[in-house]
């Protein structure tokens, strides 16, 4: 129960931290997702977790399963009333938690917001994980346990949200394995603009440093990397060590990460921040922070 980045010299400097607006395209889930969650609240749990850099839908999802089967449930205090605990609604929000983040009223909610429609619960859930953690990825497990403070609880939706994450399309390349090795091995490391090694790195420095690290030259600015490719055509499933890029244009690309897993890359996102993990969007267009969604490449 609930209790974008200018270009400057070629370089990547800082990521818009903007929120994100829905994406075009649905991002990738597992066939087990398919089954358990309906079409309807698959859309809108995507919709909903776009407007927190750094909530995956999946952790949203697998929320709203917990709570109430996504409003299947016909248990007390999910169409109406409240169960033992105070809780209403879908998402199974205390009066006055929902009452903070049910405003402004999302798109297709109800007027005034409502714990019991199912626009309004997932919006003002995922808004309750963004203000708890979720906010670029900074710590997702404190934003589940501030919703329902059970480690149990914490658990059981991590493993949801990653049993519900589509996994990449296949083996990495070798070079592709040690870069996302090297790169993983760089977490916390400081962002530092024109860094190309582990005393500091910006994005594109530590993909060049990552993939030196399998064996491939890559060049040294994110627009050339992207121009290097090979390219993968637009809806092709991504692998780890593919390089994932943003920016403004369709023909310049400020920023760029290394992918490591399902929707997630590393990345060295801005000044004053560190070399850290992020969701990424899957489809081509899509919005991420200020930017969108490029495209990516398979070095080597």
């Amino acid at each position: 129960m609930a209790a974008g980045a200018p270009f400057l010299a070629g370089l990547c400097l800082v990521v818009g931290v903007a929120a994100l607006a829905p994406t075009s395209g649905a991002p990738a889930a597992s066939g087990e997702a398919l089954q358990a969650i309906p079409v309807s609240a698959l859309a809108l749990y995507q919709q909903a977790a776009a407007t927190c850099p750094g909530l995956p839908w999946t952790v949203l999802a697998a929320v709203g399963t917990v709570e109430s089967g996504n409003g299947t449930s016909t248990a007390p205090g999910v169409q109406s009333g409240a169960n033992s605990a105070g809780a209403e609604g879908p998402m199974q929000f205390e009066p006055g938690t929902f009452a903070h983040y049910s405003l402004p009223v999302p798109p297709g909610g109800a007027d005034p917001p409502s714990p019991y429609d199912m626009v309004d619960a997932a919006y003002a859930a995922a808004r309750d994980l963004c203000a708890n953690g979720a906010q670029r990825g900074v710590n997702l497990s404190a934003a589940i346990f501030a919703y329902n403070h059970a480690d149990w609880y914490v658990n059981k939706v991590l493993a949801l949200a990653t049993s519900y994450a589509a996994t990449p399309s296949g083996a990495p390349t070798p070079a592709g394995a040690r870069a996302a090795a090297f790169a993983l091995a760089q977490l916390g490391t400081p962002y530092r603009w024109g860094g190309t090694s582990p005393g500091g790195f910006d994005c594109s420095g530590l993909v060049q440093a990552a993939y030196a690290a399998g064996g491939i030259a890559l060049p040294r600015i994110a627009q050339a990397q992207l121009d290097a490719g090979p390219r993968l055509p637009a809806g092709t499933g991504l692998e780890v060590g593919d390089l994932v890029f943003f920016g403004n244009l369709p023909a310049q690309a400020d920023h760029v990460g290394l992918v490591v897993g399902p929707a997630e890359m590393v990345d060295a996102p801005h000044t004053g921040a560190t070399v850290r993990t992020e969701v990424i969007p899957t489809t081509v267009g899509s919005g991420w922070g200020a930017e969108v969604y490029l495209g990516a490449t398979r070095p080597g």
